[in-house]
Order: structure tokens, then C-alpha cells, then sequence
């Protein structure tokens, strides 16, 4: 059975998404369609931008979502999923793919999302680090550990076994990494990015997209969407809608998504949107399945 699954923030690299607008005529009507409804031409920073200019909040979630949710487009009658998954922010580019969202209210979400988590992350200074070569229960206990008097710093992202990213204030982050060191860990290294992304630190920019969700319009997708609050299937748009509600503030379940798909038949694997991240985890998780990518 294929999967098809999308990337997530961080993904974004400079040109991306310039050959399909020069070469695919409905492609270049929907970057068209995202400049006018974004009210500036991230086209331009797509194609010709510097990293600095594609790391601004209000382009790189949005940059990445267009490349993943346009590509799969263009794919045609060779999008043809039995299943979708996408990690943080992918979860939105596999609901538009799998038509529980329309292009538009995707795009319109997903820049109220990168807005509200700015906000979020200049409330107060966080980050996140990725961790290497520790079991998920040893890092579970010794961020349950540091939080007691550090607050605050919890499990963000499964990604497969052995990677797991954490999140919390700058403090808890660097004091858990020293602990998580002297436990063993090959790597605990402070990732640049500009918050606590998936932890409670969130809850300001969960309850300003909340809001946003809420008013959308989603359908039942084409085929079930597994979603990272729990990494099970999903069809109910009800249910779809407040788990990505949750998901600001909850831990991204990569690792259990993958397996569950797996498990549900999944033997055909393609990362559809830039980068290679996502082929790389996979194949960590499961090497006995087919992994691929278009980008």
C-alpha cells in the first residue's frame, strides 16, 4: 500500500518550487493564488531568497507547505495515497493533499499558525535540542526530572528510535542536555530554532489557532490521515480538527505514525515536498519498506 508523507519546518532550501512554477501551468496559477492570498510575493523568496529570508516566520512554514501541497498536485492521477501522514506542520500539507482542507483555507491556517507561534516564542526565550543515542524512557525521565526544578522541558518530536528533539525554556533546555551528556547520549545538541515548538510554552499560540481552526471548514479525507498527537488514523473531521488543535502543545508521535501505518499495510513509503528528513527517519524506523522522494 503507498503512503505518501510530508515534511515539516526546516525543510526549506533556496529555488525551491521554481521548477514547477516554470513548468506547470496549474502550479503556477496556485503560487499565484498564495502571493495574493498572503499580500506579498513569497514566490520571490522561494526562488531567489537567501536562508536568512526563507527562515522569516512568515515565509518558512508557509514556503514549505507550498512546495509539499503543490508538488502532490502536480503529481495527478499518480496521487493516488491509501494513506498520509506529515510531521508538525506537514500534518497540514497531508490534510489539503488528502482533501480534508481546501488549498486555500491550508494556506490561510498554516500563516495564522507560524504568526501565533512567534508570538508564542517572543513571550519567552525557549528552544529546542535534538537528543541521540538514549532510549525514549530515559529522556522522558530526566526532562520529568530537570521540569521539577528548571521548568520547563518535555519530549517534543518522536522521530525514530534513538532521535528524539526536545523542548523548554533556554534554562531546562541546556541543564537537560548536560544530564541527558552524563546519561550516555551521543548528542544533545541546542537546535537554532526560535522557540519551544510542541510543548506547553505553545499554549499561547494554541488557543489564538484554535480559534482559526475552528471556523474552517474541513471535509473527511480521501483516505485516513494519521495525526501526530496520538499517531493513529484519522477520517472524522471533528476529531481531525481538534487534534490539530492539540498538536501546538503536544508531542509530534512520528515514530508511532509511521509504525501504525506499517502495521495498517503501508509498505511504500514517498516524502512529497523538500528535503529528505522524513526518508531518513522512516528508514531508521522500518528498513524493510520502500522509501522515496519528490521534491
Amino acid at each position: 500500500m503507498k503512503a505518501f508523507v510530508f515534511p515539516g519546518q526546516g525543510a526549506q532550501f533556496s529555488g525551491m518550487g521554481k521548477d514547477l512554477y516554470d513548468n506547470d501551468t496549474k502550479a503556477k496559477e496556485l503560487f499565484e493564488k498564495a502571493n495574493e492570498i498572503l499580500g506579498y510575493r513569497i514566490t520571490d523568496i522561494m526562488f531567489e531568497g537567501t536562508d536568512d529570508e526563507l527562515k522569516q516566520t512568515k515565509v518558512t512554514q508557509p514556503a514549505v507547505f507550498l512546495h509539499s501541497v503543490i508538488k502532490a498536485i502536480s503529481l495527478g492521477d499518480d496521487f493516488q495515497p491509501s494513506m498520509v501522514a506529515g510531521h508538525s506542520l506537514g500534518e497540514f500539507s497531508a490534510l489539503v493533499a488528502a482533501g480534508a482542507l481546501s488549498f486555500e483555507d491550508g494556506l490561510k491556517l498554516v500563516y495564522a499558525r507560524a504568526m501565533a507561534m512567534q508570538k508564542a516564542c517572543e513571550k519567552t526565550p525557549s528552544t529546542m535540542a535534538a537528543i541521540v543515542g538514549l532510549s525514549d524512557d530515559k529522556i522522558e525521565a530526566i526532562c520529568e526530572e530537570v521540569s521539577q526544578t528548571t521548568p520547563i522541558v518535555v519530549p517534543a518530536n518522536y522521530n525514530c528510535p534513538g532521535q528524539l528533539v526536545i523542548s523548554g525554556s533556554v534554562e531546562a533546555i541546556n541543564a537537560a542536555c548536560e544530564k541527558l551528556k552524563e546519561a550516555g547520549a551521543k548528542r544533545a545538541l541546542p537546535l537554532k530554532v526560535g522557540g519551544a515548538f510542541h510543548s506547553p510554552l505553545m499554549q499561547p499560540a494554541k488557543d489564538e489557532l484554535q480559534a482559526a481552526i475552528e471556523s474552517t471548514e474541513f471535509s473527511a479525507p480521501k483516505c485516513p490521515v494519521y495525526q501526530n498527537v496520538d499517531g493513529k488514523p484519522h477520517t472524522d473531521p471533528a476529531e481531525i480538527k481538534q487534534n490539530l488543535i492539540s498538536q501546538l502543545t503536544s508531542s509530534v508521535r512520528w515514530t508511532s505514525c509511521v509504525q501504525n501505518m506499517i502495521a495498517d499495510g503501508a509498505d511504500d513509503f514517498t516524502e512529497c515536498g523538500p528535503g529528505k528528513a522524513l526518508q531518513g527517519m522512516i528508514g531508521r524506523i522500518d528498513k524493510s519498506v520502500a522509501v522515496c522522494g519528490i521534491s
